[in-house]
């Protein structure tokens, strides 16, 4: 019996130095052959967001009467300006600054161009800070570099290992699929009724923008969480807003209110693709059913696919949107 396991383990050893890919490609394709979009500062900081701290009276000026009352949970508002201990959150509704939290950090993550010729290797996101193993399975070793979470990889090979993934990344570094965001386009579904369109996969948390056939961006999504999910199939965006307001489940515990919400596109029912100012837990599921996008990409793919209807035809579909699943998330 113990002849059978060394025998196994040195088979499995010899697979995975098959596998690995050749120093010398690794060297000629280093990183991904990708442009990420140019973060611009006016376009993030010009509003100044802030988190209710629990109840909130609003007042209708600094030491005024009060106009209503805003119950606690997850709640943000933007201040246009402050005086006295006083914040203004809009025309004749003051707040005391001492029920707001500091500025929001909003999330400087973007999504990346892809080439018109296909990638030599698959690519995808780190998802949390890490070392990479040196083996499939293994521990991570101290001695590989260190990766930033968002950090973009080449995946230059797969191996499994107990029924799970293992991408290799570089010379002797190995990720587990659960750390890894993987970019995979998919073949345009016949129901698509648009030249521009994207896909959602629920499973790697990721967002392809295509023209046509041909995959043009891709970037990370926080889709729902299980008990608000995002429904899987095929969508039409109805209705568009640079800036709008979000709010719901009223007198629950996970009650929400967002002011000012960016580049909004609606596609099914109360669910849309929007920026998100609030977190920057990009590649996670999170949210009450919407596609959560930074305020970088939301923009972009905003500006992108304002040509998709055609306004001179009536009950011309706006921009497709396929939401699906690669795989079972666990």
């Amino acid at each position: 019996m113990r002849y059978v396991l060394l025998t196994t383990l040195l088979v499995f050893c010899a697979s995975v130095v098959l596998a690995q890919v050749s120093d010398a490609e690794i060297e000629a394709y280093p990183r991904p052959a990708v442009s990420p979009l140019p973060i611009v500062d006016k376009v993030l900081y010009d509003r100044t967001y802030r988190r209710v701290v629990g109840d909130l009276a609003i007042y209708d000026a600094p030491n005024g009467n009060l106009v209503s009352q805003m119950a606690k949970g997850f709640n943000f508002v933007t201040v246009s300006r402050e005086e006295d201990g006083w914040s203004a959150i809009g025309v004749n509704r003051w707040v005391s600054s001492d029920s707001l939290s500091s500025d929001v950090l909003v999330s400087r993550f973007s999504g990346v161009l892809l080439p018109k010729e296909p990638l030599p290797y698959a690519v995808a996101w780190i998802l949390k800070h890490l070392r990479a193993s040196s083996t499939p399975g293994g521990e991570a070793n101290r001695q590989n570099p260190f990766l930033y979470r968002y950090t973009l990889v080449n995946l230059y090979d797969t191996v499994e290992v107990d029924g799970f993934r293992w991408y290799q990344i570089g010379k002797d570094q190995w990720v587990h699929q659960f750390n890894v965001a993987k970019i995979t386009p998919v073949e345009r579904p016949d129901d698509i009724s648009t030249h521009k369109w994207v896909s959602v996969d629920l499973y790697e948390q990721t967002l392809i923008a295509y023209e046509g056939e041909t995959p043009v961006f891709a970037t990370l999504v926080s889709s729902g969480l299980p008990q608000w999910p995002t429904n899987e199939g095929i969508f039409n965006v109805y209705v568009r807003y640079e800036r709008t307001l979000m709010s719901g489940a009223f007198n629950q515990p996970d009650f929400y209110y967002l002011e000012e919400v960016p580049y909004t596109m609606y596609f099914d029912d109360d669910i849309g693709l929007h920026g998100t100012y609030w977190h920057d837990g990009f590649g996670y599921r999170r949210s009450h059913g919407c596609v959560n996008l930074s305020i970088t990409d939301a923009r972009w793919l905003y500006q992108w696919s304002a040509d998709v209807r055609d306004f001179t035809v009536e009950n011309s579909p706006d921009l497709a949107v396929y939401v699906y699943s690669s795989d079972t998330y666990r």
